[in-house]
């Protein structure tokens, strides 16, 4: 099958998107399948060789993870949200692309500017299209200040999947919020986790060391955009309550965005790491303890299965990839959506107990092992096929019936 991805964000650019679309299409060239991706140019510099440079890079990273050919558009920030890309095309440029090298099935990762666009020219060019839900755009009009536009979000939204033969979301708990919102043909298609990749034992002594802990002092974990819709208020009084009934615990944030300065300023003695790399990450994931993770924006959570692969344990919401991971008392802890002061307690109480939050970790990562890419992969694969030949049935009849 050739396959074209149509997304606003893409490595190396961090973050979960990124990460979820870079697995799958490793895993798609291995069973054979052909990807094409359209995707914004790569973030240019202000030195004009260092932005061709940056372009030849990005070009050669995405032959190197297998794929076949591409399309750069172009890029622009989204205001108020620098770090945030849209990419703006026109559909006849999409069409021309499509007819050069047609695809079998478009999977689009986006709904903003870029996947409507792609959307109008696959359906002018009538190849199938599955869409995949990725970001809580609705939720996010919340949390910047922006709730009047949040019906309207959701109402180009179902029209956006509608669309479409197929809309792919992470976890039941959405599936059935879509089609309760009266969006069609959803079905479920979750995250994976490579176990190597995440595990306990890159556990680093060294790197405890400067967070100045002990062996036996708890370390408190956070791994986010550091970003209104990530609940970070709840963050900050959750560790400082934490740090009362243990004041020989460390608290570590790891991850950079709009509201770290306030933050930092809460938290005068976290260790405060901006983005670190893939190798890095691994390191602080195994070096803590127990992780922290106050959102109620995500479709899935990353970090969520990171974290319980590298033996933590988690103290989340029940939502997202924790409504579908974590048996809270089991392999972790969740607590209803909302309750603040629920999650607040849970976390108090976890951090006073070392063998309680030592054997969640143990048995989180044992869940977290069972979500296999390679095996999220095939089902995808699947999910287009069947999207293709209803697409191409519907054609037929429609052909039949006009004849």
């Amino acid at each position: 099958m050739r396959l074209c991805i149509v997304s606003e964000t893409w490595a190396p650019e961090i973050n979960g998107v990124a990460h979820t679309l870079s697995r799958l299409c490793r895993e798609l060239t291995r069973l054979g399948s052909i990807v094409d991706v359209i995707r914004p140019a790569p973030k240019v510099t202000s030195n004009a060789t260092s932005s061709v440079q940056g372009l030849s890079q990005g070009l050669s990273q995405g032959l190197s993870q297998g794929l076949s050919q591409g399309l750069l558009v172009r890029r622009c920030a989204l205001p108020g949200y620098h770090g945030v890309q849209i990419g703006l095309v026109s559909p006849r440029k999409l069409r021309h692309f499509w007819q050069q090298q047609r695809p079998d099935a478009i999977y689009l990762a986006t709904q903003g500017p870029l996947g409507w666009a792609a959307r109008q020219a696959a359906r002018q060019l009538n190849i199938p299209l599955v869409a995949g839900w990725h970001t809580n755009f609705d939720h996010y009009c919340h949390d910047y200040g922006v709730s009047w536009l949040a019906a309207a979000t959701r109402r180009y939204l179902r029209y956006f999947h509608n669309g479409c033969g197929l809309t792919l979301v992470p976890t039941h708990q959405q599936a059935e919020s879509l089609l309760a919102q009266g969006i069609h043909d959803v079905q479920v298609l979750s995250r994976g986790i490579d176990g190597d990749d995440f595990s306990p034992s890159h556990r680093d002594d060294a790197l405890r060391q400067q967070w100045g802990v002990s062996e036996h002092q708890p370390v408190a974990l956070y791994v986010g955009r550091l970003a209104p819709e990530k609940n970070l208020a709840l963050l900050q009084e959750t560790l400082q309550a934490m740090s009362d009934v243990r004041p020989d615990m460390a608290h570590v944030i790891v991850g950079d965005g709009p509201s770290r300065a306030q933050l930092q300023k809460a938290l005068p003695d976290a260790h405060f790491t901006g983005f670190v790399n893939k190798q890095a990450l691994a390191h602080h994931y195994a070096s803590a303890d127990m992780f922290i993770f106050p959102s109620q924006s995500e479709t899935w959570g990353n970090v969520v299965t990171e974290a319980m692969a590298s033996g933590l344990a988690v103290v989340a919401y029940h939502h997202a990839a924790s409504a579908e991971l974590i048996k809270s008392g089991y392999n972790g802890i969740t607590v209803p959506p909302g309750d603040t002061l629920a999650f607040q307690q849970a976390a108090v109480e976890l951090c006073q107990h070392p063998a309680e939050y030592a054997r969640l970790g143990r048995i989180a990562r044992l869940r977290a092992l069972e979500q296999s890419w390679l095996g999220i992969a095939e089902r995808f694969l699947r999910y287009l096929q069947n999207t293709q030949e209803t697409h191409h049935a519907s054609a037929s009849a429609c052909r039949i019936r006009s004849s």
